[in-house]
Formats: structure tokens, C-alpha cells, sequence
């Protein structure tokens, strides 16, 4: 049985570096986006996610909506083992595919038939497993001679063919996706698109962060709200989203008069 289990997750960045002046600019903004706060050690740190908790069960699809800023990301990249919560636990049973980071499990030194069975490992897959992929991954991404050039001399539209066609070459049980993955130019685009549909409806769980409503309407049934760092909404998709708006609405509806003078 797949699952993901959040309990009161925190995560926080100091900001260990920074002149006098920003750190000023810092502390006042904190006023304002209710992401900065000041440590036990007197450091400027932003709280990127605070005390989330919720249950991601077999079958379900998610989507995480917010603004800029509200953790969505920073989330994805717990559930995907990339962060460590601060505080609270995090605890997941299946292997989980992440479209987070295209760089994520690349080296840069190694060359593209070398890095489909890093990222492979990196995907908890043995090598001698990945190995019989290779082809596969090489045939969708059409990188010809590319493959065997280290993966520093890609353009960043080959590293996320790369990246894409060795995250899709297994079938998924647990989908991490941050945004929907546009893949190089609209021919090659238009084939990831048929791939990435087949691969989100094989997998058993499906996390999806998009700023596109039409999108998580049409995939997701359940949506999680994050607002600077907390849940504030959770339920059916359609409520959500509602929520969400509302929310716009109620932040464009305050009108600024005056921005006070930044001190020296």
C-alpha cells in the first residue's frame, strides 16, 4: 500500500550571509510576506513551510495550489526525499518518481548513458536494472551521439529531455511533479505530453503543483492550499480552487497608500 504521511513539517533556511542593509530590507519585508523570521541565533531565516500536516493514500490525486513563495516546491522536494523537515516527520512507503528538478541526480562530468543509470540509483533503481532502459531512454529523447558527451555540454532543453525520459522510463508508483513538464521544441513537446499522460495514470499516487486551475481540475481530485508556508484549505479540487481564489481576490482588493522610507 503506497502512502505519504506529513506530521507537523517545518522546514527553515538561514540565511547565513548578506550586508547589514539587506539583512534591514530582510527584517522588514518579514512584516509583510510572513516568511522571515529570526532564529534562536539571531539569523534572518526563512520559513518556508510550517507545521503541515496531511495523508496522501493509494489512488488519490493532489494538487498543491499557492502563490508565488507559499511552499509548494519546497514541499515537493520533502516528499521527494530531497529536503529533510526541520521539525515534525515525514514518512512514505513507495518508490517515488520526481519531476522537480531536472538536475537532480545528473552529473555534470558523466555523460548522458552514464547518468541514466546514476539518476537511476539515485531513483533507488539497481544499475543492472537501469541498464536495460538505456536504449529506451536514448530511442524517446533523441539525443543521438549526444549520449556519449558529458552532460555539462547539453543545452538546458537536452538536459530536461534527459532528465524527463530517465524519470519516465519506469512505471511510476508515487508522482512528484512541480508544474507540468514542457519538454524542447513543440514536435518533441507534443510526444513528452503523450508520454507524460500515459505515466501519470500509471501511477498510484499523483502530486501535482500547478498554477494552471485548468490543469489540476483536469487531473487532480483532492487540493491542498498553501499559504506563506501553512495549509489553510484542504478537500475536493473544486473547493479548493475556490478557496484559492477567493484568496487572490482578497489581496488585490488591499489598496497600498504609502510605502515608508527604508532605513540606512
Amino acid at each position: 500500500m503506497n502512502f505519504l504521511r506529513a506530521r507537523d513539517i517545518c522546514v527553515d533556511f538561514p540565511l547565513y550571509q548578506g550586508s547589514s542593509r539587506s539583512l534591514k530590507k530582510a527584517l522588514l519585508a518579514a512584516s509583510t510576506h510572513g516568511n522571515l523570521a529570526r532564529d534562536a541565533l539571531q539569523r534572518v531565516t526563512v520559513k518556508a513551510l510550517r507545521d503541515v500536516s496531511f495523508d496522501i493514500e493509494e489512488g488519490e490525486r493532489i494538487a498543491l495550489l499557492g502563490a508565488n513563495g507559499a511552499g509548494k516546491t519546497t514541499l515537493l522536494k520533502v516528499l521527494a526525499g530531497i529536503y529533510e523537515p526541520t521539525r515534525g516527520s515525514f514518512r512514505s512507503a513507495g518508490r517515488v518518481s520526481a519531476l522537480v528538478d531536472v538536475s537532480v541526480g545528473l552529473n555534470p562530468d558523466a555523460t548522458g548513458r552514464e547518468n541514466i543509470v546514476l539518476r537511476g540509483m539515485y531513483m533507488d533503481i539497481r544499475p543492472r536494472d537501469m541498464r536495460i532502459h538505456v536504449d529506451e531512454v536514448a530511442d524517446f529523447t533523441e539525443l543521438g551521439s549526444y549520449l556519449d558527451m558529458p552532460v555539462r555540454t547539453y543545452s538546458s532543453g537536452m538536459m530536461v529531455r534527459l532528465a524527463f525520459g530517465i524519470s519516465t522510463c519506469i512505471t511510476p508508483e508515487i508522482l512528484i511533479m512541480d508544474e507540468w513538464l514542457g519538454a524542447g521544441d513543440a514536435r518533441f513537446l507534443d510526444k513528452a505530453q503523450k508520454r507524460m499522460a500515459t505515466f501519470v495514470n500509471q501511477s498510484s499516487i499523483l502530486v501535482l503543483a500547478s498554477h494552471s486551475m485548468q490543469l489540476l481540475s483536469e487531473w487532480c481530485s483532492r487540493g491542498i492550499l498553501l499559504e506563506h508556508g501553512y495549509v489553510t484549505a484542504v478537500g475536493d479540487i473544486n473547493d479548493v480552487i475556490a478557496a484559492y481564489d477567493e484568496s487572490n481576490r482578497n489581496a488585490s482588493s488591499i489598496t497600498t497608500v504609502g510605502t515608508a522610507p527604508t532605513p540606512d
